[in-house]
């Protein structure tokens, strides 16, 4: 079962969607409707923490669980999930240079953690007004992918645990690689 933390987005199903076409079983949980907890208390295979609006350290249980679960368990962020996962290791989050809200750029990455498989480059979706600064990041958390036209953070991974951020919207349709990035997730 893929525990779904939703931080109040309408992408939130779209993402769900995507994880039932490709197998997987997810169960979607409001991000003040339990406790870090009653989340562990599910048994997860996975993680999945939602976009949503705002901040990350005001989306519910959302950086706590992901301090508590990713020794244990795959966590993939998407868009405030990957500014939460930022958060929870110790990255600062600020005001983009630019906002973003469905607008394409082509991805570069490493070919690492998710990003493993992919083609070098990809066009993705992205809706951020917020984003980890680069300046920030802990020595625990690896830069996966950046976007050509700004060269800001898309992706991140945690170097010991299976955590892994993305900025942009996988579950977007103009997402080119954003199902196998998924698929990639799931088969962690």
């Amino acid at each position: 079962m893929v525990l779904v933390l939703d931080n109040y987005d309408s992408f939130t199903y779209n993402l769900v969607q995507c994880l039932g076409e490709l197998g997987a079983h997810p169960v979607v949980r409001r991000n003040d409707e339990l406790t870090v907890n009653e989340a562990e208390a599910l048994k997860p295979s996975q993680l999945v923490i939602s976009p949503g609006p705002g901040r990350p350290e005001h989306a519910g249980i959302s950086v706590e669980l992901i301090r508590r679960l990713s020794p244990q368990i795959p966590v993939l962020g998407v868009c405030l999930g990957h500014q939460a996962i930022g958060v929870a290791f110790g990255a600062r989050v600020t005001q983009s240079h630019r906002v973003r809200h469905g607008k394409c750029s082509t991805i570069e990455h490493d070919g690492k953690g998710v990003f493993k498989d992919l083609d070098e480059a990809f066009v993705a979706t992205r809706y951020h007004s917020l984003m980890v600064t680069r300046d920030s990041l802990p020595e625990d958390l690896k830069v996966g992918a950046w976007a050509s036209d700004d060269n800001a953070i898309m992706g991140l991974r945690h170097q010991y645990w299976p955590a892994h951020g993305v900025q942009f919207h996988p579950e977007s349709i103009l997402t080119e690689a954003g199902s196998r990035l998924i698929q990639t997730f799931l088969e962690m």
